[in-house]
């Protein structure tokens, strides 16, 4: 339930960072139980992990 009601939230701090111009800067990974990877495009972030393992993985790759 805790993430339910801060999904709209991850919207809004994409969206800070945007506004703060620091968007550009910065890999923004959504995840958990009722997170999709369609929501992660809906809001903007760059990738969607199904849990921590997963997330772990793909910011290796972002680290290169």
């Amino acid at each position: 339930a805790l993430l339910t009601t801060t999904m709209p939230v991850m919207k809004q701090v994409i969206d800070a960072l945007e506004k703060e111009n620091l968007r550009h800067t910065l890999k923004v990974v959504v995840g958990g139980a009722p997170v999709s990877p369609e929501f992660a495009r809906e809001v903007g972030a760059d990738a969607y992990a199904a849990d921590a393992v997963a997330a772990s993985e793909i910011c290796r790759e972002f680290c290169g």
